[in-house]
């Protein structure tokens, strides 16, 4: 049986924006625009590194300056803001299958050296059970759909008792 931590112990703990226990209203992503934080960290100490390297002449520093540099601008230029939010992607897709939507699941994924955010949402017809379902990827700074494919539903329901008709034996 494990031990409870002592107050003195360090305990890891996820930030407030992460952490699902606390969650009160509807989901909200955490934008990837966070990583410019990160970023600038790396350039602020890049700027200390180089700074020292012209005092020391020291290879390292320098060699640490310019990595850190390039780290720090890769993490801007990887730092966009989510424009469209999951609603909003969901909605981009329902327009997009033409089919009135009952469940769908959204999903955030990057794509491209840049990572530019793009949401996938998986989406079923409204009927019971669903004859259709969906895959919609949107980007997530335009709102641009990037890719559509629709499909009638291959999953068999009837194990389940859905997919007879009332009166009909199944």
């Amino acid at each position: 049986m494990a031990e409870s931590p002592t107050p003195d112990e360090h305990v890891d703990e996820l930030p407030a924006d992460l952490d699902v226990t606390n969650l009160v209203g509807p989901t909200v992503f955490p934008d990837v625009a966070k990583r410019r934080i990160a970023g600038t960290i790396y350039l602020v100490i890049a700027a200390g590194c180089l700074a020292q390297w012209v005092q020391t002449a020291n290879g390292g520093l320098l060699a640490a300056g310019v990595l850190l540099a390039l780290i720090g601008g890769y993490h801007f230029l990887a730092g966009w803001r989510l424009a469209v939010n999951e609603t909003e992607a969901l909605a981009i897709a329902s327009r997009t299958v033409g089919f009135p939507v009952g469940h769908a699941s959204a999903q955030l994924a990057w794509y491209g050296l840049r990572s530019r955010p793009a949401w996938r949402i998986l989406l079923y017809s409204a009927d019971e059970p669903p004859s259709l379902r969906g895959l919609v990827e949107c980007d997530g700074v335009s709102g641009e759909v990037m890719g559509e494919y629709t499909e009638r539903n291959p999953e068999d329901w009837s194990e389940f008792g859905l997919g007879v008709s009332a009166g009909q034996d199944p």
